[in-house]
């Protein structure tokens, strides 16, 4: 009986679909923190021949489902956390939010599945759509809808050497290289499985040798400046808490007054809304941070109103803590910073998360460099804005470094914070530039232009670190070009893969 059928007889299929929905889960440990990039691949070969095990596109539209269930319910397990903040308010929505956002972005990967068993004749042309179709579907998934570029396929290889192809084509070349990767056992068939796993395993362990070729052993070029990053691990649930909130605002003042245990820092960088205060309101504390700053600039994620809008912001602070430089957030988070169809949702009273009493805030006109005495041109991206690699590519012109301020405290201890930290070190790699990470409650981080961390503030701790600002590297492919080579390169593999199928099923 053939293979396809045989996965598919009456009174087994619950086996099926259970080992779906485990395969994607084994699929997520590739993501940060475990990191385990090579059990990541075995569980998608797993999964690519399953579902091109499929007999009818609709089973191969399921399993592909239940694959992405698996998959984002374990590496985005996370998203439950700043519900948990307010419990008694929110907490109500935590299931939900992990519930939809499984089976919401799995219908990503369904869709997939059922084009690949709709056009691939036999296991190997559904195997080879599938490559296709699964990654066309990841970078939609990076796009629709203001875009959600977390738990990509190729982010498992963050931390490895394989990382550095970034560098020539981006996240979704990582993710067309594991699924290519994945798929030859399945496209060998049953008979050449060995030899297909094999074969994959070459495939995937081949870039690692540009990786270790691309990276130095030790620092390039001399260093831009020394910035100080600031970790005050203010707890989310007693951020804003009055007598909390002076303390933690005086935590920072300590740490940004400490002597330097080694050259005195060119720029002090505070996490976001590090201060309890509206910008408007803050005239006392903005010179108390100049005063313990030494003068210095400081560079801090503020709260800021124009009229009756609320803007989450950056600003820079002279000597005298005279505003300099502002930027606000262009990328909002839904359901966080902003509610989608905010009106209808404000009737039955729900605001974002983040948004406290202001009720949401407004979008910042997009992105923008700023100038900072000593330490050059840095493109700030509050929080979220760095999961994006388009919007760190639409920067008005080129910056010699990029400035993260974050509050990761919403993310909880066990994940997200070190998957947002992986993503940090991708666009290190994608542009060839560094980045200083400001975390309110870590991970605090510098990172040079290969993704490597230099120096970094554990989660949970309160400290401050002096490091060395690292230079840039000139503009990779990637920065010159974007994902264009990628997705014309998926378009001319889907014309020629239709192509041949169709000449296939028209021979059979």
């Amino acid at each position: 009986m053939d293979e396809a059928v045989r996965s598919d007889v009456p009174g087994r299929p619950w086996r099926t679909r259970l080992a779906c929905l485990a395969v994607g889960i084994v699929a997520a440990t590739g993501q940060a923190p475990l990191s385990w990039p090579w059990l990541s691949l075995a569980a998608f070969a797993a999964a690519i021949w399953l579902i091109s095990g499929a007999s009818h596109w609709r089973s191969a539209a399921f399993r592909g489902w239940l694959v992405g269930t698996g998959y984002f319910a374990a590496s985005l397990h996370w998203i439950v956390e700043p519900f948990l903040i307010d419990i008694a308010r929110h907490g109500w929505m935590a299931p939900f939010a992990l519930l939809f956002c499984a089976i919401g972005f799995a219908l990503f990967w369904g869709g997939a599945g059922a084009l690949a068993g709709a056009l691939g004749p036999g296991r190997a042309g559904r195997a080879a759509h599938l490559v296709l179709w699964l990654t066309a579907a990841e970078m939609l998934r990076s796009v629709l809808w203001t875009g959600f570029p977390w738990a990509l396929i190729g982010h498992i290889w963050i931390g490895a050497p394989q990382m550095q192809i970034a560098a020539l084509g981006g996240p979704h070349l990582l993710s067309l290289l594991t699924l290519a990767a994945a798929a030859l056992p399945a496209l060998l068939g049953p008979s050449r499985i060995a030899l297909g796993a094999i074969a994959g395993a070459a495939l995937a362990a081949a870039p690692a040798a540009y990786g270790i070729w691309r990276v130095p052993a030790g620092a390039v070029g001399e260093p831009q400046a020394t910035v100080r990053l600031v970790q005050p691990n203010a707890r989310q649930e007693e951020k804003w808490i009055p007598e909390r909130a002076r303390a933690f605002f005086q935590r920072q003042l300590e740490l940004t007054a400490a002597a330097p245990p080694g050259p005195a820092p060119d720029l002090v960088l505070w996490p976001e809304t590090s201060i309890p205060w509206l910008l408007e309101d803050a005239g006392e504390a903005l010179q108390m941070i100049a005063e313990a700053s030494g003068g210095r600039p400081v560079a801090l994620g503020v709260q800021r109103i124009e009229g009756a809008v609320y803007y989450n912001s950056l600003v820079v602070l002279d000597g005298q803590g005279g505003v300099t430089d502002l930027y606000d957030k262009h990328h909002l988070v839904p359901f966080g910073e902003y509610m989608p169809m905010a009106s209808l949702a404000a009737r039955v009273g729900l605001f974002g998360l983040a948004a406290g009493e202001t009720g949401g805030y407004a979008f910042g006109p997009g992105p923008r460099l700023i100038d900072l005495p000593g330490a050059g041109r840095a493109l700030p991206l509050i929080c979220y804005e760095a999961i994006f690699p388009n919007d760190v590519a639409a920067a008005p012109s080129r910056p010699d470094w990029l400035m993260q301020v974050t509050n990761d405290a919403w993310f909880g201890q066990i994940s997200g914070p070190y998957q947002h930290l992986a993503q940090a070190r991708l666009r290190a790699v994608e542009q060839g530039l560094p980045l200083a990470r400001a975390a309110n409650t870590g991970v605090s981080a510098m990172i040079d232009p290969f993704g490597r961390v230099t120096g970094a503030l554990g989660l949970g701790e309160a400290g401050f670190l002096d490091a060395a600002l690292p230079a840039p590297l000139p503009p990779t492919p990637y920065a010159k070009v974007g994902d264009w080579p990628v997705r014309i390169g998926l378009i001319l593999l889907l014309t020629m893969l239709l192509l041949l199928s169709s000449r296939k099923r028209e021979r059979s």
